[in-house]
């Protein structure tokens, strides 16, 4: 085993720490719509993929690169809207199995009609600030990376002053906490979950949009993504926001570490492997939501 000086480990905590900040963005969104419908949203990776495919298309037609990145959190909003009118608020009552499978649904429909539009071939978007790679402490990361972690960053405390500091955030936390309390109060459940899926629609579209300069977009990128976001919101208690965020970050230094200090291969072994180590040691913990999806998918008795 090849001998590593504190830059190679620097190189991988800030690596990791700039491809978890993505993670940790799908893992919001995965537990805003869980937290408030009680819905597994596993097709929250198709946002940031359709983030991203946006922010190209609208930069190829000659929009800066600033009103670009706008213009497709608003179009991937408007899609996550619409989603949640067609295919969640119908079947509200549904049992969360049933629901789970129709955004596994959601997410196949989506990456085929994106296939059909965009076709296979991969996109790319230029670095927000082009220019040579930053040097701390000897270890050399490149300025995207600096905007993915400031994005993150920034869309954190957007997110708390939305929850903490108006009457609407308050009103989503008040219905994630108890539905039937919150309508005695007149929020409307209804409203509650399309705002959830809109906010949540997104945070997906700015990861994938921050991503996008650091690797080739394509009609099937938000596969794995969705997949690491769900299991860093996991790591992260599946309802706590603070939790998805501190998952996401952790998934992203373990990922690095083990694909710089193991194999390459390692890298996507690693989050299915996090996930298997927490639902283990949280076996008395994980939500009756989650157990039941668990049980269907063993056939496990119940």
């Amino acid at each position: 085993m090849p001998d590593y000086a504190f830059s190679d480990y620097l190189q991988f905590v800030l690596s990791g720490l700039s491809t978890g900040s993505i993670y940790a963005l799908v893992a919001l969104g995965i537990v805003i719509i869980y937290s408030v419908t009680g819905i597994i949203n596993l097709a929250q990776g198709e946002y940031t993929m359709l983030g991203a495919m946006f922010a190209v298309i609208f930069y190829g037609w000659g929009f800066p690169l600033l009103l670009a990145f706008v213009a497709s959190i608003l179009v991937v909003v408007f899609i996550g809207l619409v989603i949640e009118r067609l295919t969640v608020n119908p079947v509200r009552t549904a049992s969360p199995v049933t629901l789970i499978i129709i955004t596994v649904g959601v997410s196949i429909i989506v990456r085929g009609v994106a296939l059909l539009i965009w076709g296979a071939t991969p996109y790319s978007l230029p670095e927000f600030t082009p220019g040579a790679p930053l040097n701390i402490l000897d270890a050399v990361v490149s300025r995207q990376r600096l905007w993915i972690v400031a994005a993150t960053v920034m869309v954190l405390g957007l997110l708390y002053y939305l929850l903490e500091r108006t009457l609407l955030g308050k009103a989503l936390r008040a219905c994630s906490i108890n539905q039937l309390a919150a309508s005695f109060m007149g929020i409307g459940a209804g409203q509650m979950s399309l705002f959830a899926f809109g906010l949540s629609a997104g945070l997906g579209a700015v990861a994938g949009i921050v991503i996008a300069p650091l690797t080739l977009v394509s009609y099937n990128m938000g596969l794995m993504l969705g997949l690491k976001g769900f299991v860093a919101a996991v790591i992260g208690g599946l309802v706590s926001a603070p939790g998805a965020v501190i998952g996401g970050l952790l998934l992203g230094v373990l990922e690095s570490l083990s694909a710089g200090l193991i194999s390459s291969g390692m890298k996507d072994a690693i989050a299915f492997l996090a996930l298997f180590v927490v639902l283990l040691w949280r076996a008395e913990q994980v939500t009756p939501r989650l157990r039941l999806l668990l049980r269907r998918w063993t056939g496990a008795p119940g």
